[in-house]
């Protein structure tokens, strides 16, 4: 972290939803599981050509050797210590079967479904890392320095961990505020999106409250700190995501449910095989080749495979798509979602203030381009939210704008300059028209009125002193939001719920245009959870799509948390479950529909598998299953399984999934 405080550089300013915090990321390959995993897979794709190419077994016996090593021996020895714990899992299960493959000849599958478990537990691995690096670099939203202004009136930088409450700091221009309090002086604007959402700063003045975190504007604050460093919003957001994600039960593919009972019964059913025959004058060879043959057609290689391939092919072919689906626990998940929680800002929203309307005054002798062009002429200077957007709609419709002189801005009030000799103010309307009594105030004040109740913001515009017209300023729809919102509707049977740190007036006006009746606002970060926990206590399995730093909570509490991925801060990325690359929302009812289809044909392979399982077990046990033909049965019946799956990897899957 660094030692002082420094202004947010250019352009980081302009998407503080980032969060502006330098990004850790754990290298894959500082992973021993992953180095493990990957070395299993560079011996194996060593080995299978010199075999597939007929070359001789000294060539390509040692390499599957290491790849059996250094991909078994980790689940190997996890599994052991499992035993010491009196549990047995698949995963020491798929290492005996793999073993047991290799004794009897069936060398390459048996290295084969190492790669395939070493690689699992690899993705695992990385997946728990990035959330931890994430959650940690949250951590530097909040500046390590704070300048603590003391009661005689000088200044010292301190570490923020060591002010106390009741301590005042000083805010200057551009620097990230260092402690939760309240303004005891100055005016500003104040970035709070990464803790509330809202898609325009605030203007902060005496008495307002601001977190720890936020981006200050053009104005110095003084702020006397309420809370300890520890008790920030931002230190509550992380402690929330860490017992989000530790609390949430784990959620596991449907044939690990029953691994303890499969595993120990086919362990017991495969030690009665060799010992009950023994036991009555068998061969001890023929003993032990029926126990191999029945460990290799009763072993759960079809049923894995009946449950993996048709949720990877969903994982692959949603991320052909624009939707990354971050593992197949994740992809099964999705379809048991019911209920469903949108953010607005970044969401159902593109996150970006725009120029909605241009209200010229009656007599004002201005039309919608003039007065535009005079509010974007003295505004360009600017480098607030509000006033790109007025010079971007401007240029929207090819505008000419002036060049302005004299500038000047006043934080919580607006700018003025002099345009082609006129002074030109643009600005807060309540600031602008205060004490004015006259016909062109009373009618613009009219004009702001019906913006606001319209969710807008409100920015007038004066000539000279003299109210000549009102601008409107919203965030804008997404385009396909409100068809998003129908196919929610229709998949889950209820209506999705608004969860926004944004004022109710705003959010009120959004939902009704997609048609959200349940709009919960002004929300804090441990709100949403909340929020999230009632309908979870409900029975509902619910699913939170959002972007921001202020949503991971509720994406770490939710039964399946979805990230808009272009707008979204690392810290919603790392945490959600499944990321919206493209930021297509549409997206959003595509991929719960695939999932339920995945989870479809999982149903259909395990019915598959245990049938083909049942009938070779039953053949070993009633009669004389040759070796080869029990090998050749189980390896079809996970050929089936496998192409069965692949099915999910058509277009058409997609496009009947949009549907």
């Amino acid at each position: 972290m660094t030692s002082t405080v420094t202004a947010a550089p250019p352009g980081r300013a302009a998407s503080p939803r980032d969060g502006g915090a330098p990004r850790r990321r754990t290298r894959v390959l500082a992973l021993p599981e992953a180095r493990w995993a990957a070395a299993a897979t560079v011996f194996f794709l060593l080995a299978l050509p010199l075999q597939l190419a007929g070359a001789p077994a000294w060539a390509w016996g040692p390499l599957y050797a290491v790849t059996y090593v250094a991909g078994g021996w980790e689940p190997g020895w996890a599994g052991l210590q499992a035993l010491r714990e009196k549990t047995l899992d698949v995963d020491l299960l798929m290492v005996v079967a793999a073993l047991g493959a290799a004794s009897i000849g069936q060398v390459m599958d048996g290295a084969l479904l190492i790669v395939i478990f070493a690689t699992s537990g690899a993705l695992e691995a990385l997946a728990t890392a990035r959330t931890a690096d994430s959650v940690r670099g949250l951590l530097d939203l909040a500046p390590a320095t704070a300048t603590r202004v003391d009661a005689d009136g000088s200044e010292a930088n301190v570490a923020v961990e060591k002010l106390s409450v009741g301590d005042t700091i000083l805010v200057r221009p551009g620097e990230r505020i260092g402690a939760d309090g309240r303004v005891l002086d100055g005016t500003s604007d104040v970035d709070q999106a990464t803790i509330t959402g809202e898609p325009l700063p605030v203007a902060k003045e005496r008495g307002d409250e601001v977190f720890a975190g936020t981006l200050n504007g053009t104005g110095a604050l003084r702020v006397r700190v309420d809370r300890d460093a520890s008790d920030t919003v931002v230190a509550r957001i992380v402690r929330m995501v860490e017992e989000a994600s530790e609390t949430k039960a784990p959620t596991q593919l449907f044939i690990e449910k029953v691994e303890q009972r499969y595993s120990l019964g086919m362990v017991v059913a495969t030690l009665a095989v060799f010992l009950v025959p023994l036991a009555f004058g068998a061969d001890l060879t023929d003993a032990l080749l029926r126990a191999m043959t029945f460990m290799i057609v009763a072993s759960p290689c079809a049923v894995v495979l009946a449950t993996m391939p048709p949720l990877l092919s969903a994982i692959a072919n949603a991320g052909r798509h624009g939707v990354l689906v971050k593992s197949a626990v994740v992809m099964e998940r999705l379809g048991q979602v019911d209920a469903v929680a949108l953010d607005k800002t970044g969401t159902l929203t593109e996150g970006t203030p725009r120029v909605t309307d241009v209200r010229p005054l009656a007599g004002s002798g201005l039309d919608e381009g003039e007065l535009l062009v005079l509010a974007a002429a003295a505004e360009h200077p600017s480098e607030h939210p509000l006033a790109r957007s007025v010079v971007d709609a401007a240029r929207e419709r090819g505008l000419a704008l002036p060049v302005a002189e004299d500038f000047d801005s006043t934080p919580g009030v607006g700018v003025t300059a002099t345009v082609d000799g006129r002074v030109v103010a643009v600005g807060a309307p309540a600031r602008l028209l205060r004490g004015a009594t006259d016909a062109h105030s009373a009618l613009a004040a009219v004009l702001v009125g019906e913006l606001e109740d319209g969710g807008r913001t409100a920015v007038l515009v004066t000539v000279d002193g003299t109210p000549v017209g009102v601008l409107g300023i919203a965030d804008r729809l997404r385009p396909d939001a409100t068809a998003t919102v129908t196919s929610l509707t229709s998949l889950t049977g209820t209506a999705p719920v608004l969860l926004t740190g944004d004022n109710p007036r705003a959010a009120a006006r959004l939902a009704a245009e997609v048609g959200i009746e349940d709009v919960r606002a002004g929300l804090l970060p441990q709100h949403k959870v909340s929020a999230v926990r009632e309908l979870e206590d409900s029975g509902r399995k619910v699913m939170v799509v959002g972007d921001g730093v202020n949503d991971a909570p509720a994406l770490a509490a939710a039964h399946t948390g979805i990230a808009m991925g272009r707008a979204g801060s690392d810290l919603a990325l790392e945490t959600a479950d499944a990321v919206i690359v493209r930021d297509e929302l549409s997206t959003v009812p595509a991929v719960i529909a695939l999932s339920r289809r995945a989870r479809r044909l999982v149903v259909q392979n395990l019915v598959i598998a245990g049938v083909f399982i049942t009938g070779l077990v039953i053949w070993d046990l009633a009669g004389t299953l040759p070796l080869p033909l029990g090998v050749a049965g189980h390896e079809g019946s996970t050929v089936i399984v496998g192409l069965n799956g692949l099915r999910l990897l058509r277009e058409a899957a997609w496009k009947r999934a949009a549907e």
